[in-house]
């Protein structure tokens, strides 16, 4: 590989995701690998600002691939969106002889990458890490699988207290654009319905259908809410609804809220994370760069960040189908 990379900084920013400490200790690695130097970044873009690093090698990433959460932290920076702030993030990559940055997170992180890589020509490659997978030009964002089982096992439990006291359940998940987490949990725990963004099912037609359910024997209901389904101002008001219409449930409302973003990650997003940490580092010493590396159809694919971030992944129609046929 052809290159003048020899020191490589890596951070975390956004909301944080299982897996993200795997893609860090990858990419430590692969730097080691290629006898690279890799600086770790604390708290994300307001880290680079205030230029908090920390040298890392094989050894400083050790027990991290089984840990939630990101160890280099994450945090917002308004520092990083102003012109003067960027200034001071570039200053201090090149006094500590910085030449390439690989940033994980999701479409915000990758924005400000896009943007800092545009001023400043600085080699960027990001890595996609959002329980949302909602970042095109990958089939999977680390973190997503990880968060689906989380998903799936509070709705089992939750399910034996609806069968055991005859109970409508309203579950919201989290994805304010996409509803890749409610779809797929809501197939994989059972559930009667599953409301997501990119459908408008409408208070209505979910009435009706909880009624059938009712009709055709059933005395619970579990129905899956994505946090961005837009049928009523929130999840509240449509349980109220809800029981306005449909006298025979009690109807309960529970939000996972950030539990679903916890946890160890699962082998899956633990290889993920591998492959894409490893990817990023050989992208950077392949000169790629102002892209994300991704997974697509098992293969690990570059992607220019304007694509990336240009909208969420298509919702797969086909399992709506199958959710509906399978819920009867």
């Amino acid at each position: 590989m052809k290159t003048n990379i020899q020191k490589i900084g890596v951070l975390t920013s956004g909301g944080d995701a299982p897996g993200m400490n795997a893609a860090i200790r990858a990419a430590v690695r692969a730097c080691v690998f290629y006898e690279k130097e890799c600086t770790g970044i604390y708290r994300g873009f307001q880290g680079l600002v205030e230029g908090d690093f920390i040298p890392l090698g094989a050894r400083s990433v050790k027990n991290m691939i089984n840990r939630g959460g990101t160890f280099l932290k994450s945090a917002r920076s308004n520092d990083f969106r102003t012109a003067e702030g960027r200034k001071k993030a570039y200053d201090h990559l090149k006094e500590n002889e910085i030449d390439a940055l690989i940033v994980i997170g999701g479409d915000g992180t990758f924005k400000g990458a896009s943007l800092f890589h545009e001023e400043f020509n600085f080699p960027v490659v990001g890595i996609p890490g959002t329980i949302d997978n909602d970042i095109r030009g990958t089939d999977f964002t680390i973190g997503y699988d990880t968060a689906l089982n989380t998903v799936v096992e509070a709705i089992d439990k939750i399910r034996d207290t609806a069968n055991s006291h005859n109970r409508l359940f309203l579950v919201e998940v989290m994805g304010r654009v996409a509803g890749d987490i409610a779809l797929n949990a809501g197939i994989g725990a059972g559930a009667e319905e599953i409301l997501i963004p990119e459908e408008d099912l409408g208070k209505d037609r979910l009435v009706e259908s909880l009624a059938k359910s009712s009709k055709s024997g059933k005395t619970s209901s579990i129905v899956v809410v994505s946090e961005g389904d837009q049928i009523g101002k929130n999840i509240f008001e449509l349980a109220e609804y809800i029981e306005e219409h449909l006298k025979q449930y009690e109807v309960r409302v529970t939000v996972l809220g950030h539990i679903q973003r916890g946890g160890a990650p699962s082998c899956y997003d633990r290889v993920l994370a591998s492959r894409l940490g490893v990817g990023a580092v050989e992208a950077l010493l392949e000169n790629k760069n102002n892209v994300m590396v991704g997974v697509k159809h098992k293969k690990i694919v570059v992607t220019p960040f304007k694509e990336a971030i240009a909208g969420s992944n298509e919702i797969d129609w086909d399992l709506l189908k199958v959710a509906d046929i399978i819920s009867i």
